[in-house]
């Protein structure tokens, strides 16, 4: 215990820091691209990187310059963000529905940024239609089916009827389908990923040969996430993978087995600023720091605690307020106020949008402050 914590006292560069802070290990993250490239490479599909992990255009270009043949985003203003840095080909794998945010896909698409957008309803379509018809563009479109994870998406079962009456609609080009899935397995959470990702690539593999069937052209047939997609990408037909954590990593995705801990590129650092008891310390972050989104205790991962204490397997971060992380310590551990410890999030890409900036740390050592362009957009 007492050469880890001597080991943070003598990286000078880190303890320049503001704590708490998220720093990222550049090298680290090299390698987690160049990994899921050559994989995704090797099963002959399309790798098209969610950028809600990262949100830096600079991560983005990376992962172009590694093989992807675009990025995925959640929101138009993501895309904007994305588009201005010179992104050119970009999903937005989300229903956009207001008049607003389709204003301003059209705008991204007549820019010569090849945009797609999803569609999980008639009345999304006729809206996109009404936008593109008015603003003299042809919006691109995938239709989302619903696999199992009962949020957005129409049921694999009315899939034909919608898109039909998608492609008889002007403005739009419904090019193919898309789904998200997660590590799911007969409609429940499973730790089986090759079993989950091989079950979801067929089942958008059938979905794509029913509407082949009923004369809809589907190109693309695009799923995936990173515990399940090189799995769903060995299924024949499916054209398009888009994972997003698997270029930071985070305790989840080491609990799934699909890297180890030593892969998470991005970690907290914060300081202990309280060790009120001897079993007890006190960090300056809590819940304005850490994602809570993935929480301790459930199904299938059972993690404990929000995140994984470097050098100290026994610790846990089990409680958070808004500005204080409570660590349970075995009560002869040698931490001391003052002293930093790394922390690598449950999830890192809820994490990371909680912070203005991230410290990307380069083969030398040597932080480089960069601001989260598309951090917080929301709309």
């Amino acid at each position: 215990m007492s050469e880890r914590l001597n080991r943070f006292k003598d990286e000078d560069h880190v303890l320049e820091l503001e704590t708490p802070c998220v720093v990222i290990d550049s090298e680290v993250v090299n390698n987690n691209i160049a990994a899921m490239a050559e994989a995704v490479a090797r099963c002959g599909v399309k790798l098209r990187p969610h950028a809600k992990t990262h949100k830096l255009p600079e991560m983005a270009a990376r992962q172009l310059a590694a093989g992807a043949i675009g990025i995925t985003v959640a929101k138009i203003s993501e895309a904007e963000v994305m588009a201005s840095s010179g992104i050119r080909d970009i999903f937005v794998a989300y229903p956009l529905v207001s008049k607003s945010k389709l204003e301003r896909a059209a705008r991204l698409s007549l820019s010569g940024i090849r945009l797609i957008i999803g569609v999980d309803s008639l009345e999304g379509a006729k809206r996109i239609s009404e936008v593109a018809m008015r603003e003299g563009a042809e919006l691109e479109v995938r239709l989302e089916l619903e696999t199992g994870l009962r949020r957005t998406g129409v049921a694999i079962d009315k899939a034909v009827q919608l898109a039909k009456q998608i492609n008889a609609l002007d403005g739009i080009k419904l090019s193919g389908i898309f789904t998200y899935r997660g590590a799911m397995l007969g409609g429940a959470s499973t730790l089986d990923l090759q079993a989950a990702g091989h079950e979801e690539g067929r089942l958008m593999v059938d979905a794509a040969a029913s509407l082949r069937n009923a004369g809809i052209a589907i190109q693309d047939v695009s799923v995936g996430s990173s515990p399940t997609a090189l799995f769903a990408a060995e299924i024949d037909g499916i054209t398009e993978v888009r994972p997003g954590t698997y270029i930071y990593q985070d305790r989840m995705q080491a609990a799934f087995g699909t890297c180890a801990l030593d892969d998470c590129a991005g970690v907290v650092l914060a300081t202990i600023v309280s060790r009120p008891s001897d079993d007890l310390i006190i960090i300056d972050g809590g819940s304005k720091t850490f994602a809570t989104d993935v929480q301790p205790g459930n199904s299938p991962l059972f993690l404990k605690g929000f995140g994984h204490i470097i050098g100290d397997p026994d610790a846990v971060l089990e409680r958070m307020n808004e500005e204080h992380g409570m660590i349970r310590v075995l009560p002869d551990s040698v931490y001391q106020v003052g002293d930093c410890v790394r922390i690598i999030p449950n999830h890192i890409c809820s994490t990371v949008n909680l912070h203005n900036f991230v410290y990307i740390k380069d083969s030398t050592g040597q932080l480089r402050q960069t601001a989260v362009a598309a951090r917080g957009m929301l709309e």
